[in-house]
């Protein structure tokens, strides 16, 4: 069976990058080693591995890789540093949700060669 594997490295500017692969040993080799220039952790290596999630299902992997990549810094080093409590309140909205305001749509105007 196949796993697939969600990743948090620390990057030496102290920024995060996260990703998502099915071979953990072979990706980490390559963000380490800088195999390629136009990745985002080329240039800012060191790299640390601060977390690492396994998962059955590529789609459950990439679902959680797009979940995490949309979080706040502050609620990413909740999820590394396991503070489950930290990660509950930065999981509460923020501001209440405003339901959308209806919309007008607009009649297509004729474009030209039209029959109208």
């Amino acid at each position: 069976m196949r796993k697939y594997y969600v990743y948090i490295l620390l990057c030496s500017d102290d920024s995060y990058y996260t990703g998502v692969t099915n071979d953990f040993e072979r990706r980490l080799r390559e963000h380490t080693y800088g195999r390629d220039e136009n990745c985002y952790t080329y240039y800012k290596r060191p790299v640390k591995l601060v977390y690492v999630a396994t998962y059955q299902y590529i789609l459950d992997a990439i679902a959680r890789e797009k979940q995490i990549k949309g979080w706040s810094r502050q609620k990413k080093e909740a999820l590394i540093t396991k503070n489950t409590k930290a990660l509950i309140e930065f999981s509460k909205r923020r501001k209440p949700f405003k339901k959308p305001q209806s919309v007008r749509l607009r009649s297509p105007e004729p474009f030209e060669g039209s029959k109208d």
